[in-house]
């Protein structure tokens, strides 16, 4: 399980879940930061941190949010 990055990033990119990440997983693309799914210890420390609510668990992505999840996949992949 992972936390995933949506939409509502790409009008903020604020990074301050970047600061509060204790194992580094999010990096910032061209459009808007991403989690890597793979690395991501589900602490939830991103979740405080972001002032537009754009990060959620996986498992709790609208259909419209699972985009999302493939974006930040294929970014890392």
């Amino acid at each position: 399980m992972a936390f995933v990055i949506t939409s509502p990033c790409q009008h903020e990119k604020a990074a301050g879940c970047v600061d509060v990440c204790p194992v580094d997983c999010i990096a910032e693309g061209e459009d808007q930061y991403y989690i890597d799914p793979n690395t991501c210890i589900d602490c939830g420390a991103c979740v405080a941190a972001c002032p537009v609510e754009a990060i959620f668990d996986e498992h709790e992505l609208t259909p419209e949010q699972e985009e999302q999840l493939e974006k930040a996949e294929n970014f890392f992949g």
